[in-house]
């Protein structure tokens, strides 16, 4: 938790998925902590926002704003990066602060940072988790609309693959996922997890799962300039079948849970709550991404749920 700026614990009682109010948070917030792959100090403050404000991204040092949108994510390759062509626009690493406010319902906020990208703290939620819990929870009194799925859709590169299916009869309101891992090394092997998300299942099963990488991989960025903010401190590294970590795994299936997480925050980007079930395999930023656009591409696919078709839902 080193880095963290708190202000005093407010008296913050829970979010869930399910509230068919949106909300925000009682007051600002900020942190300090390094950016993972600049390796630089990056300072970043979470700020109250309106009603269908949405979370938006603003940039301190260039003036440039984004939304957290599907169709802002301009790069997939290391982390999900939102922003314009240019380098002052964008801001990286912003899929674990996303899963975080997806995880606890915060429908809009201000994001402030002073950098490209936000820090990478412990590698996992759990930091974030903190913070909102600190800043509170705000209702705004103004109904919170869902996007509903319809039909099933379904992106694929090579074995690996993503869907959003409609919910099944009777699932209650929100996201059902499944997701399934395969890599060739062995302290990672092959891994599945089924999870439903709310605000108590997001913060029990996902929040603590830290990123992760192969040793080589580490390596290989580190010579052509990225990963230098990377350290044993804030991401999981595994050689073979070995886990080069002091403390070793969190939990026994820490990978597939942190790339469940992933999920969580890149399906944020919908702009809405999601309802519906998300079937995934090996699937990562880019499948994931590339999965909401072609939801959005036909209008068959997806509507608006009301609040009240919710309620006489659940």
């Amino acid at each position: 938790m080193d880095g963290l700026a708190y202000l005093p614990r407010s008296d913050y009682a829970g979010l869930s998925m399910a509230s068919n109010e949106q909300s925000s948070l009682k007051a600002p917030i900020s942190c300090t902590g390094v950016g993972v792959h600049s390796g630089l100090p990056v300072t970043v403050r979470l700020c109250p926002a309106p009603a269908d404000h949405g979370i938006v991204f603003l940039r301190t040092d260039t003036g440039a704003q984004v939304a957290a949108r599907h169709d802002a994510v301009v790069d997939t390759r290391l982390c999900t990066v939102l922003g314009g062509e240019d380098a002052g626009s964008r801001v990286g690493t912003v899929e674990h602060l996303m899963a975080a406010l997806a995880g606890l319902g915060i429908d809009n906020l201000v994001v402030e940072v002073d950098g490209p990208e936000l820090p990478i703290l412990d590698g996992s939620a759990e930091p974030w988790l903190f913070l909102l819990d600190c800043a509170g929870r705000a209702g705004l009194g103004v109904e919170r609309r869902r996007i509903e799925i319809l039909r099933t859709v379904r992106v694929q590169e090579g074995d690996a693959f993503a869907e959003l299916r409609p919910a099944t009869d009777g699932a209650p309101e929100g996201l059902q996922m499944n997701l399934a891992i395969e890599f060739a090394a062995a302290a990672i092997g092959a891994q599945a997890l089924s999870f439903a998300l709310d605000a108590g299942s997001f913060r029990r099963e996902l929040s603590r799962a830290r990123t992760f990488a192969q040793r080589r991989e580490v390596e290989g960025l580190q010579q052509i300039g990225l990963a230098r903010g990377g350290s044993l401190d804030n991401a999981i590294v595994v050689d073979g079948d070995s886990v080069l970590n002091p403390g070793g795994l969190r939990m026994q299936d820490e990978f597939v849970r942190h790339k469940m997480l992933d999920a969580v925050g890149d399906l944020a980007l919908a702009g809405a709550p999601l309802h519906g079930r998300f079937v995934g395999s090996r699937s990562g930023h880019a499948l994931n991404n590339q999965l909401l656009h072609a939801v959005f591409a036909d209008g068959a696919n997806w509507r608006f749920r009301a609040p009240a078709e919710a309620l006489l839902a659940a």
